[in-house]
């Protein structure tokens, strides 16, 4: 028999999905057998939808070979830390992601990327051990792409997480701000929707009409800030928000609407894209996630109502914004 005893970042979730982390080596077809005939709770057999509370005590009646062969430990690989913090409690951490750093790991890059970055960082701090935590990893609530810079929102509770993922995906919680340049003369504030397509194969996005049938919705705001040039090619610096949160939102529902990031090799212009090349040396996306606006709180994040958190362009965004608009831009 195996006994576990249910900690704070366990509770409230479903026994039979707690199982599923748990016994991470395990078939389903194994862990729904557990529940049937192997575990109790409390001493209680318990359906697989009973919620976990912390000190809840789990008896698994299996062997410990079946327990060795079932889990594996979590393996954590320390990662320097290469981000900013733009905000830190004892429930959240906002990062400043940069540019070129994965916010997940990839089959490619399993190491060096900011979620692990974080978790090294909560380790050296004290603040997480992955040998006393059961299921629990400290996790982003939102994500950026590989070259998109800017404020990543981890959870460092299991509580903080599910409540900031849900404040993330749900309206009227958390507003976010980009800042990005793009070609062409935005003369006017735009709201942009649709409808958009994944391509997997060549991993981008096509945008679709709002009236589209296929596709998932897609919203994105966009306000022109300043104006500048290079020669004959005229650029806006613009605030971008973004209502919905779909794969490449903002570079593709841009480029549809005939402003397309500076930089973008799969939604931009190849005559402005060699440009910026050849006078910054620009060769991804100029777009930074600015600002997090939290309109609203809920349960134990509910004192971040009101909170603003901004995080400001990196040193090379910056000079490249100075250069097209001068020194008085945000």
């Amino acid at each position: 028999m195996v006994k576990i005893t249910i900690g704070e970042n366990e509770a409230g979730q479903r026994l039979d999905r707690f199982l599923k982390k748990y016994y991470n080596q395990a078939p389903l077809s194994a862990i729904y057998r557990m529940i049937r005939k192997d575990v109790k709770v409390n001493g209680k057999r318990a359906a697989q939808e009973t919620l976990l509370s912390s000190g809840d005590e789990l008896c698994v009646y299996i062997t410990d070979e079946q327990d060795g062969e079932f889990r594996r430990a979590r393996e954590i690989k320390h990662a320097r830390k290469s981000f900013k913090i733009a905000y830190e409690d004892e429930n959240l951490l906002v990062a400043e992601k940069p540019a070129g750093l994965l916010t997940h790991g990839d089959r490619h890059e399993k190491k060096n990327h900011l979620t692990n970055q974080v978790i090294s960082y909560l380790i050296e701090k004290g603040e997480y051990s992955p040998r006393t935590e059961k299921t629990f990893t400290p996790s982003p609530a939102n994500r950026l792409d590989r070259n998109t810079s800017g404020l990543v929102l981890f959870g460092k509770t299991a509580a903080a997480l599910r409540t900031a993922n849900r404040m993330i995906r749900e309206e009227g919680y958390v507003s976010k701000f980009y800042l990005t340049v793009v070609a062409g003369h935005m003369a006017e504030s735009m709201k942009l929707r649709g409808r958009m397509e994944k391509d997997g194969f060549s991993n981008t996005v096509r945008v679709l009409g709002e009236d589209a049938d296929e596709g998932k919705e897609m919203e994105t705001n966009a306000v022109p800030l300043a104006y500048g040039r290079l020669g004959s090619v005229e650029f806006t610096l613009v605030e971008v928000e973004l209502i919905t949160g779909r794969t490449h939102q903002i570079r593709a529902h841009l480029s549809k609407a005939g402003y397309p990031i500076i930089g973008d090799a799969k939604y931009g212009r190849r005559r402005i894209n060699d440009l910026v090349s050849r006078e910054f040396g620009l060769t991804t996306q100029l777009l930074h996630a600015y600002r997090l606006e939290f309109l609203r709180g809920e349960d134990e994040l509910s004192y971040m109502a009101g909170k603003v958190i901004k995080s400001e362009l990196t040193p090379d965004e910056a000079a490249i914004v100075r250069k097209i608009f001068g020194a008085n831009v945000p």
